[in-house]
């Protein structure tokens, strides 16, 4: 199966490729096969002058023109959704989960180079320089938000961003991090959002309990109590913890915008205290949830699992240039992890609705069918020409026919 025909099945599906209107005139592209190999060239890292030097009827001027006028974060976040929304609707997705929880995660890639000479440097990449791309995936492996962030930086201020800014109709409930992803300040502003925050704390037992002022420990849990609760101190700044809240549920400023501010303050600042406090509470409260219910230890693994999956999908794609991100500019940084997460997208659609049509050809139980993922990528053919053989297309509301047994035993 070739990228360039996934593709363009998945787009008669869904129409993603009406998303990326021209910027001034609002009008779709004219030519849509040229718009999507822009968006391939996104997505697999290609770059359009080595592009358009491999798509057959496709000059750099045409592809830079599209590119310039048509490609935005907007119109990526639109697309996005559309994909996301139509793979929600399929039978076989509500098996892996019921879209109320979700995981984030980010994934380094190299800029070329060292990074001694710019201070980018530290003990996760090295002197390396590069970025990550923190993806947002639900539990039916929907990648809804990614964005670009430093290979230097902290995951925990992102966390929110993916939650509230994403352009789907996912309502999720409870979110999964790895220990990069958690601070008290992310544990204190999850419960106003309405999120329970269950990240995979490392070295959990050596982690302290913050209890209320008077709480006693107790015989069961020696030496992991420390300083109680600020109380008054929480509650001296509780309206301003409500502004904060609301100007982040808004829009008017991001949570990563406000966390990074937040955590730069001097320790005396009084919100930013206020909130430490509050998220103290908020991880004490869990670590005694996570260290008694075995259920939430594992839909927090299950969870991450998936978003450690996609990402292996996601370094597969991202393969031109040695996987490395050439380009600086963080804009263009930015379209290219839109890209790769729109072709991630287009492919867990178009396996899933292929693997539902097969799994019913042999019968497959829901108790099976359950655990598999639509993530291969095997059948895929990444390289080559990249041609567009619109004549070729089955009807939108035709598949493929799947090859038989004996086919895959030639083959």
């Amino acid at each position: 199966m070739k990228i360039t025909d996934l593709l363009l099945e998945v787009d008669a599906w869904t129409g993603f490729s009406e998303c990326f209107i021209h910027r001034r005139s609002g009008r779709e592209a004219d030519d849509r096969n040229a718009l999507l190999t822009v968006i391939l060239a996104d997505g697999i890292n290609l770059g359009l002058t080595r592009m358009a030097e491999t798509c057959r009827g496709a000059s750099l001027r045409q592809l830079a023109h599209l590119h310039d006028w048509h490609i935005s974060e907007a119109a990526y976040g639109e697309a996005l959704g559309r994909l996301i929304d139509a793979h929600r609707a399929m039978p076989l997705a509500a098996l892996w989960g019921d879209g109320t929880t979700s995981s984030s995660d980010g994934q380094q890639f190299h800029a070329g180079g060292r990074g001694a000479a710019i201070g980018d440097i530290n003990a996760r990449s090295g002197n390396e320089p590069g970025v990550a791309f923190y993806t947002h995936v639900s539990d039916r492996y929907d990648p809804f938000a990614s964005r670009v962030i430093a290979a230097t930086a902290g995951e925990a201020p992102y966390v929110l961003d993916g939650l509230l800014y994403h352009q789907t109709g996912l309502t999720i409930e409870e979110h999964y991090t790895d220990t990069g992803g958690a601070s008290d300040h992310v544990f204190g502003l999850m419960p106003f959002f309405g999120y329970r925050f269950a990240p995979r704390l490392r070295d959990i037992k050596e982690r302290r309990l913050h209890l209320l002022p008077g709480q006693e420990s107790g015989p069961l849990l020696p030496g992991m109590t420390a300083e109680p609760i600020a109380l008054g101190h929480v509650a001296a700044h509780w309206d301003e913890l409500l502004r904060f809240a609301t100007s982040i549920r808004t829009g008017t400023v991001t949570a990563s915008a406000m966390l990074r501010r937040l955590s730069a303050y001097p320790r005396q600042n009084g919100l930013a205290l206020a909130l430490r406090e509050l998220g103290r509470l908020e991880r004490s409260i869990f670590m005694l949830d996570w260290l008694r219910d075995i259920d939430l230890r594992r839909r927090t693994q299950a969870g991450l699992n998936k978003g450690e999956a996609r990402n292996a999908l996601a370094r597969a794609l991202f393969f031109n240039q040695l996987g490395e991100l050439r380009d600086r500019r963080f804009e263009n940084q930015t379209y290219r992890a839109s890209g790769l997460n729109l072709l991630v997208a287009a492919i867990i659609l178009w396996n899933t609705r292929y693997l539902e049509m097969a799994l019913a050809d042999i019968g497959t139980a829901d108790e099976i069918a359950r655990h598999i993922a639509p993530l291969g990528w095997e059948h895929i053919s990444l390289t080559g020409d990249y041609s567009w053989n619109v004549e070729d297309q089955p009807d939108p509301d035709a598949l493929r026919p799947l090859r038989a047994v004996n086919s895959l035993l030639a083959a």
